[in-house]
């Protein structure tokens, strides 16, 4: 392109120059014929242009007196010759140096954009050139990378069940080692389900925004075909919905650790409730979506469903585990932070009693929580219905404390309900120093 402009330039240039040297060349030719020729005037009033020496003999062959001869040169009309060619040779080098320093300003322009032009193409041309099984997709949505299916099958042995990390009604969490040596958690979101790509895309905006030690970290996504893949920090022991009724039936989780991470999962809470810009309701917090680490550090998972205070209408959409949900959402459809503290209770109950909040204890109570809270009431009786694995390890004013706090949690009025950041406070001195209390134990 530089080239193109460059010859069309010097074409310019080569045109316009013989009109220049063709008027130089008259202008010269006039100055030259006009310099030095005199005009004589007789007596008779006639004038004769002669040379100059015919002239002066003229001149003295006239008698004093008799007539008069005079000579004009022509030099006003010579100055006016010598301005016009200096007008026109200073319009010619004006031209000259406009057309040179156009020349320069284009070359400056599409040097500095060609980098630009050779910067989009090379990386498509990287991208093109590297295996499909060893990268990472260059696209990316926010800042979140872009996985590719081939990889995620190749890094959890084809999606294989010694991989599960948890199993839930939307799907499974997979344990994955990719080829850098990285290990994930890739939940599955098997294609089907209503509404599956707008909750990827609302936990996707949530997870780039949100940063806090008890909310997951999004490490990338992948679609494929109908199903969608999104890639968690690794969460070495699964989903708490897992660890209490799955195989191991409770049996890794101690009383200490139960409360670890029920002050884990207030922790993230209040970060949502109180520091968030606007303020964030998790509105699915249940057991299945609290994810563990190696340490069973507890983080908060599954924001699909996450939305600002406030929230209210009737086309709002109800979902999450049955016993889960406040009793406002289906009266009221409104979503606030104590829709939050509600399962927050629920999963309290879990903690300390070993059941499913989903099953239905007895024929006698609709829900979990009716048939929980009236035995949660009763000290006495309140060790004998705790999960056979904690039974008799804590300090009883610990248990009673924790119970009440519960109950409170899924109180059905939202107003007689506490805020998170009190349950946080009630709970921190019920747990030891070393696990992120400030309980200390002689």
């Amino acid at each position: 392109m530089l080239m193109n402009q460059t010859i069309c330039l010097i074409r310019v240039l080569l045109l316009s120059l013989p009109m220049w040297v063709l008027v130089f060349s008259l202008l010269s030719f006039a100055f030259a014929a006009n310099s030095y020729s005199p005009v004589v005037f007789d007596s008779s009033g006639s004038a004769d242009e002669i040379p100059i020496s015919q002239a002066s003999a003229r001149m003295e062959a006239q008698a004093p007196g008799s007539s008069v001869v005079r000579v004009v040169h022509h030099q006003d009309l010579n100055k006016k010759i010598l301005v016009a060619l200096i007008i026109s040779s200073a319009l010619l080098g004006a031209t000259l140096m406009f057309l040179f320093y156009f020349l320069i300003w284009r070359y400056r322009i599409l040097r500095n954009s060609s980098p630009a032009i050779k910067q989009k193409s090379d990386p498509v041309k990287s991208a093109s050139s590297k295996p499909i099984m060893h990268r990472l997709d260059s696209l990316r949505k926010g800042a979140i990378p872009v996985y590719e299916y081939q990889l995620l099958e190749a890094a959890t042995n084809k999606f294989s069940d010694s991989n599960v990390l948890s199993r839930n009604g939307r799907g499974c969490v997979y344990r994955a080692s990719l080829e850098e040596k990285t290990n994930v958690s890739v939940k599955r979101l098997d294609g089907g389900e209503p509404n599956i790509e707008k909750e990827l895309e609302t936990e996707i905006n949530w997870l780039t925004k949100i940063r806090h030690q008890n909310i997951i970290s999004l490490v990338g996504y992948c679609t494929h075909g109908e199903t969608r893949f999104l890639l968690y920090e690794m969460m070495q022991n699964g989903s708490l919905e897992s660890q209490l009724h799955g195989p191991s039936h409770g049996s890794a989780l101690t009383w200490q650790l139960r409360m670890k991470i029920a002050v884990d999962i207030a922790r993230g809470l209040e970060y949502l409730h109180e520091h968030c810009h606007p303020p964030v309701v998790h509105k699915d917090l249940k057991s299945s979506n609290i994810l563990l680490d190696s340490e069973f550090n507890a983080k908060i998972s599954d924001f699909g469903r996450a939305m600002t205070f406030g929230t209210h209408g009737k086309s709002l959409k109800l979902s999450g585990t049955m016993g889960c949900g406040a009793s406002e959402l289906p009266l009221e459809g409104k979503v606030t932070d104590k829709t939050d503290v509600y399962s927050f209770g629920v999963i309290l109950l879990e903690l300390l009693l070993g059941r499913k909040s989903a099953e239905n204890p007895s024929a006698e109570h609709q829900s979990f929580t009716s048939w929980a809270v009236p035995k949660l009431s009763d000290r006495a009786n309140l060790p004998n219905i705790l999960d056979p694995a904690i039974k008799g390890t804590m300090d009883l004013k610990h248990l009673y404390q924790v119970a009440a706090v519960a109950v409170l949690c899924v109180q059905s009025e939202p107003s007689y309900r506490p805020l998170i950041t009190d349950v946080l406070h009630s709970l921190i001195p019920l747990l030891p120093v070393e696990l992120g209390g400030s309980l200390r134990i002689s």
